[in-house]
This record gives C-alpha cells, sequence and structure tokens, in this order.
C-alpha cells in the first residue's frame, strides 16, 4: 500500500487470482487469426506448421494476390538473378584486387623515383654546368684556321643557324620536342612497342631534353637508375629553360662523332665550314650522326652516312619542314665530306700552338682566340706543293715525307707544314722531327771562315782528305784541284768544307750555327762540317733569317697575342731583338756566295722570277734526307724531303725536288709584293777572282790525332777543342734556348 497525497492510502488494483479475482486471459477462440506473408528465404528455409483450425479461421474475403506476390518472389529467387550477381562480384573483386596492385605499384614506383631522385643534388642547387673552353685559332688576317679544346668548335647561337640545321635534328630525333613536357610518352610507348614486337632493344624513347640531361649531368650508364635520374632532370630542365634554350644547349653539347662536340665543331670536321653555312644535306648528315657518331661519321663511312641522311631528309618531308620536292633533290645530290679538315696542314699548326700554350697563359678556363702569324693562303699553297710533288714523283725517287717552313724576316712563322698527311700522322716534322742536315750546314762552315779572314775569293784545294780513317768525298767522286770559296760553296765540295772545318776548329763552327739559332745539340768532330749532328727544318729556317735581314738574329715565333672572347687581353708578343748575329760585311759575302748556288750551283733549278734569291742544298748521308734552305730579302723558306724510319731513297738530293716545292712555295709568298734586293753589297763578291796566294793547300789533309797538339794549317791555327764532344748552347745565353726547350 501506497501513501498518496496529503498521507492518505492509495489503494493499487490486483488482478491476480489468489485471492479469487477473475481469470482475464484471452481464450483460444478469441485470438484473431492473421495471415503472415512467407519469408523471402530460399527454400532450405524450414516452412511453418500450420493447424487446420487456423486454416478454417482465415478470413475468406483476404484477397488472393499476396500469395500470389509470395509466389512471385520465390519464383524470382529461383531465376538466374544470383547467378548474374555472383559474376559481377567476381569482376568487382577483380577490379578491387587490379586498384589495389596499381596503387601498391605506384606506391613502389614513387618509392624508387623518390631513392634515385634522392641522390641528385637538390634543384635548388642544380645549374648547367660550364661548356669546356674553345680554343680558336686564327690566321694574321683574322679568319679562323682551327679550333682545340675539349669541344672541337665554338658555341653558337641557335637564331644565327639556318632553320634547316635544327629541323633535322628535331625531326630525326624528338618530333614532338615542341609539345612534350621533357618526357614524350607516346613516342616511349611507341619504342616500347616496336622492341617488343622485335625482340630486343632497337628504338628508344629518349627526348632531345633526356639526352641533354644525360650529356651535362650523368653517365653513359645504361641502368634504371640512370633513365630514372634522366627523366628528373629532363622536368627540371624544362621548368627552368624555355625550348629554344634547351635546343640550343643540345646543338652545342652533343656529340657528333671524331672528337667534334657541338654543330659548329662537326660542321668544321666534316665540312671545313661554320655552322651557319651547312647545306640542307649536309645538316641531315650531321644530324644522322646523333644515334652512332663513329660508326656513321662520313669520313670513315660515306655510304652508311648518305643511307641515314635519306632518313632524315625524308622525316623532315613527312613533317612539313621542307617539300617532297627539297628532299628528293637533296637525296639525289648527297652531301660530300671534306678531307681538308681532317688532313690540313693547318692541323701541325694547331698542336704545335697549343703546346706553347701554357707557357703564355698557363691553365685555360674561358674561351680564347689566338691570333697567330700564320698566313692561311700560303699555308694552303705550301701544303699543296708538297703533296702534289711527293704525289707525282715521291714513289720515283722512294720518298714518302717531307716538311715545309716559311719566315718573314722578323722570324714570324708564315706557313708551316709538318708532314705529307694530317690524318694518317700527327708527328711533327717541321718542329719536333731532328734529320741530319747535310750540305745546307755549310753555311756555317764557310760563314766561320768568312770570319776568320776568308773571302769569297780565297782559294783552297779540292783533293782527296782523310781524318783518321775518314774519307770524305765529293758528291760527283771527282776533284776539281783549286778552287775559290764561291764555287766550292755553290758546287757544295765536301773536302773544301772539311779542310776550312779543320782550320777554323769544329767548336768554331758549332759556336756559329748556336749563334744564328740552330738549339740543337751538336757534335764538335770533323763531319759537322757535312751536316752529321741532327737539327730541325725550324731551327735551321730561322737560323738562315739573319742572311735574308742583314745580319740580326730572330726567334722564329706564331703567337701574336691571345684574348678571350670578350676582349680581354692576356698576352701580346713584343718585339725581341737578340742583336746583330752576323756583321754587314759577312751577311753580303755570304749572300754573294750563296747567290751562285742558285745561278751555277746545285740549286741552279730555283724559279723566281723578278727576285734575287740565294740558298744552299743539303743531302745526308747514303740519301736519307733532302734539304733546301733558300732566302730573298722577305721570306725564307725550308723544305725537307726523307722518310721517317730513315730509309735511304734513291738517290734524291737537295737540288730536286726540295727546289721545286720551294719555288712553288716562294712563287705564292711574293705574289703581289715589291721586288726588293738581298742585304749589304753582295754584288761585289759576285764574280769569282784569282786566287789568294798563301792560302792553298796542295796536299791531301791528315787532322790531328785525338790529343795532339794542334798544328797551323794556311797561317791559321784549329781549336784546341776539336774533340768531337757534344757543344749544347750555354745556359740562358743560347738564342733558341727559352723557344726550344
Amino acid at each position: 500500500m501506497a501513501r498518496g497525497r496529503g498521507g492518505r492510502e492509495r489503494i493499487e488494483p490486483s488482478f491476480g487470482t489468489a485471492r479469487g479475482g477473475m481469470d482475464l486471459r484471452a481464450m483460444p477462440e478469441d485470438r484473431p487469426v492473421v495471415a503472415v506473408a512467407a519469408p523471402e528465404k530460399p527454400p532450405k528455409a524450414a516452412k511453418p506448421r500450420i493447424e487446420p483450425d487456423d486454416q478454417e479461421a482465415e478470413p475468406r474475403d483476404m484477397p488472393r494476390k499476396q500469395p500470389k506476390r509470395r509466389a512471385g518472389r520465390a519464383a524470382a529467387a529461383k531465376e538466374p538473378a544470383p547467378k548474374r550477381r555472383r559474376r559481377r562480384g567476381i569482376f568487382g573483386r577483380l577490379v578491387v584486387w587490379g586498384l589495389t596492385a596499381a596503387v601498391w605499384g605506384l606506391i613502389v614506383c614513387a618509392g624508387v623515383v623518390a631513392w634515385y631522385a634522392a641522390r641528385l643534388p637538390p634543384t635548388h642547387t642544380l645549374e648547367v654546368p660550364p661548356r669546356p673552353p674553345n680554343i680558336a685559332i686564327v690566321a694574321a688576317d683574322g679568319s679562323e684556321l682551327a679550333n682545340r679544346g675539349d669541344t672541337g668548335g665554338a658555341a653558337v647561337q641557335l637564331k644565327s643557324l639556318p632553320r634547316h640545321v635544327p629541323q633535322a635534328l628535331i625531326a630525326i630525333e624528338d618530333r614532338r620536342f615542341y609539345s612534350h613536357f621533357g618526357l614524350d610518352v607516346i613516342g616511349l610507348l611507341r619504342a616500347v612497342v616496336t622492341n617488343v614486337t622485335n625482340r630486343g632493344v632497337s628504338q628508344g624513347g629518349s627526348t632531345l631534353t633526356q639526352q641533354l640531361a644525360k650529356n651535362l649531368f650523368l653517365t653513359p650508364d645504361r641502368t634504371m637508375g640512370r633513365k630514372i635520374q634522366e627523366a628528373v632532370l629532363s622536368l627540371w630542365l624544362e621548368a627552368n629553360y624555355s625550348k629554344d634554350q634547351i635546343l640550343e644547349l643540345y646543338l652545342n653539347r652533343v656529340y657528333f662523332g671524331a672528337g667534334a662536340y657541338g654543330i659548329e665543331a662537326a660542321a668544321r670536321r666534316y665540312y671545313d665550314k661554320p655552322a651557319t653555312a651547312l647545306t640542307l644535306q649536309e645538316a641531315a648528315t650531321i644530324a644522322g650522326l646523333v644515334k652512332a657518331p663513329s660508326r656513321l661519321a662520313p669520313t670513315r663511312n660515306p655510304e652508311a652516312a648518305a643511307a641515314r641522311a635519306q632518313l632524315v631528309l625524308s622525316a623532315m618531308a613527312d613533317q612539313g619542314f621542307i617539300t617532297s620536292a627539297q628532299a628528293r633533290t637533296a637525296i639525289a645530290h648527297p652531301a660530300q665530306a671534306s678531307r681538308t679538315a681532317a688532313s690540313g696542314s693547318i692541323n701541325y699548326v694547331a698542336d704545335w700552338v697549343m703546346d706553347l700554350l701554357d707557357d703564355y697563359v698557363g691553365k685555360v678556363e674561358t674561351d680564347l682566340i689566338i691570333e697567330t702569324t700564320i698566313a692561311a693562303p700560303l699555308q694552303q699553297a705550301a701544303e699543296s706543293a708538297l703533296n702534289d710533288v711527293l704525289g707525282r714523283s715521291g714513289a720515283r725517287y722512294d720518298v714518302r715525307q717531307g716538311a715545309v717552313v716559311v719566315l718573314d724576316t722578323d722570324g714570324a712563322v708564315r706557313a708551316l707544314v709538318g708532314g705529307r698527311d694530317y690524318a694518317q700522322s700527327q708527328f711533327n716534322r717541321a718542329v719536333t722531327a731532328r734529320r741530319q742536315p747535310g750540305s745546307s750546314f755549310k753555311a756555317f762552315v764557310f760563314l766561320s771562315a768568312l770570319e776568320r779572314g776568308m773571302t769569297p775569293d780565297t782559294v783552297r784545294v779540292d783533293a782527296p782528305v782523310a781524318i783518321q780513317g775518314w774519307r770524305p768525298e765529293n758528291y760527283t767522286r771527282d776533284y776539281r784541284g783549286e778552287v775559290t770559296l764561291q764555287t766550292a760553296l755553290a758546287s757544295s765540295l765536301n773536302t773544301v768544307a772539311v779542310r776550312l772545318t779543320s782550320e777554323v776548329g769544329p767548336r768554331t763552327v758549332v759556336r756559329t750555327a748556336q749563334r744564328l739559332g740552330i738549339g740543337s745539340p751538336l757534335q764538335a768532330n770533323p763531319s759537322i762540317a757535312l751536316g752529321t749532328s741532327e737539327v730541325t727544318v725550324l731551327e735551321m729556317t730561322g737560323a738562315y733569317v739573319p742572311f735574308a735581314n742583314g745580319g740580326n738574329g730572330v726567334i722564329p715565333h706564331v703567337i701574336n697575342r691571345i684574348r678571350t672572347t670578350n676582349g680581354r687581353v692576356l698576352y701580346r708578343r713584343t718585339p725581341v731583338n737578340p742583336g746583330r748575329v752576323v756583321e754587314p760585311q759577312y751577311v753580303a759575302m755570304m749572300n754573294a756566295m750563296m747567290h751562285e748556288t742558285t745561278v751555277t750551283g746545285s740549286a741552279r733549278s730555283l724559279r723566281l722570277p723578278g727576285w734575287t734569291a740565294a740558298g744552299k742544298t743539303g743531302t745526308s748521308q747514303d740519301f736519307r734526307d733532302a734539304w733546301f734552305l733558300g732566302y730573298t730579302g722577305r721570306y725564307v723558306a725550308g723544305v725537307w724531303l726523307g722518310n721517317d724510319d730513315g730509309q735511304p731513297t734513291k738517290r734524291l738530293s737537295g737540288g730536286t725536288l726540295p727546289v721545286e716545292i720551294w719555288n712553288r712555295v716562294m712563287a705564292e709568298a711574293h705574289r703581289g709584293q715589291p721586288p726588293v734586293d738581298l742585304p749589304g753589297n753582295w754584288r761585289a763578291y759576285g764574280a769569282p777572282s784569282r786566287a789568294v796566294p798563301g792560302e792553298v793547300l796542295d796536299q791531301p789533309m791528315v787532322m790531328n790525332q785525338p790529343g795532339q797538339a794542334p798544328r797551323r794549317v794556311a797561317g791559321r791555327p784549329s781549336e784546341p777543342e776539336d774533340r768531337g764532344d757534344v757543344i749544347r748552347p750555354p745556359p740562358g745565353g743560347g738564342l733558341f734556348e727559352r723557344f726550344f726547350r
């Protein structure tokens, strides 16, 4: 019992029967019957049991459609629909699995890319490395002669090139260059399909940007990591440079074979012209080299290069860069590579300049222009003369090599040819090779005699001579008896030269040669009279210059100025005056005697109309070397012919082919210049006179034995140092010591 409001008790109703209450539960007959639809379950589900009373109690007015719906749903459950749902489920699972695998694949690829990208420098520190310095070597008139350096050519601007030059490269290497973002997806897929079809790597998918990235930043390794880094760097290049800038960088960096990096180097190397002058055919050939520079080089495999160029021209026509008619015309007239650029003699000069460069400017860190003393037309004339004469007569005399040097009266090198074919041999026979000068060395013997008081009219006997068992003979193997020094030099009589060397002393002859410019070690022995000590063509030519300029010593030089491309001068040659090395009267006497050589002597085949010339021939023992040193009042030229292995020629003498080459070279050197005479009053000694009394040796000459006291011959003592020792220029005092170190 509960308390109500006001404290009054509240009585709760009770329905229990414990105290005799009524039973309020419903009887079975009072329960209504409700029809329940059958559950939508598979037939396997258990069916509810239905009592008969329940069926009778079912209302009769209930609609009959409801069981039909139940039946329809059951029938639908038996239709093939569940099977279709099962197939969609399998396909869906495959899609899910595929998407999951793709996501994980992307994650793995991203990780791999990130791994290799992390090994690259940070992008904010990346920069295009500077191009290796190029060294342009130019002639005295400013025309370009050659390029040296790691690239082999100067950089060029894209706008300065003919349009067909970059178009050829784009057509064959990257036709979608201006539309992709650094990676050509279409080209890559095409390359994959082609490679799979051909069962091998036959086609690449790298863009020009990728190739540039590889050349600038990476090694040439063909690995997956390198390709990934290449792609990353390509995107960086595309983000930081315009398409034209990328194309210009590529044109100036790509390797075209034969040591040529960049389009300018390739144009010079293969066609001996600047890149701005390339024709359509030449541009197509060079563009085709990128695939295989060495194998397709036109100088090495012209047939393969031409076939590749046809593909390039066809690609250019397909892309509308040129018309079909232009392509057909270009294919019908393929480019012809120039051998001049590869084998040209100017390369000997360029190599020599590079050898000297370090002494002038040290380490090269920027592009340089070296202004030389070379006269380009004269250089070409010297090269042509040497090649033509050897090509026509070399086999007859069994001679294969030669060298030519031309100097002006100040010692400037105007032309220098170091060999017959630079492409076959880069050995510089004009600067480096030392050969016996033969009778051309007699100029120093006779000058020594003149400086000891003799004259061109002094008489000596041409007769047999014996020196410690050595019996030198004349070229003709006959003897003339009494002759003047002028006749003896003009006719190159060996016996007289040996007698004069004995009178003045071999050491005097050596010192005379060194004073005039010979820097090679010389043997101070009697045979020095016949040029048995080896010298170079350059120093012999330089030693003859004092006869042409009036007696002043010179130092042969080839570099006038060195400057950077922006005009900063690093070196400028200042005149060097070694001073007078021969007195004027002796210069005049020597010119008179050596002029006679060109008139009646061994060099009488010399031809230089309008000019007075002088010189001396030389032939070494067994005809191994043939020389001619000749000069006018403007130029001095030296020519040497022989074989690199020292093999004797077939009686080649200095008065034959060397004089012929000299004639052609000096004709070009003097073209258009007013004639000048030889220095000194040489004509006063132009005609032989009577013999000088008391100066004639009428007996065969016998030299002193080593260690014996010197004997007086013809009133003049021989020097006590005639022991055959090697004499070198004194330290710091030799005229060419600094130059020929």
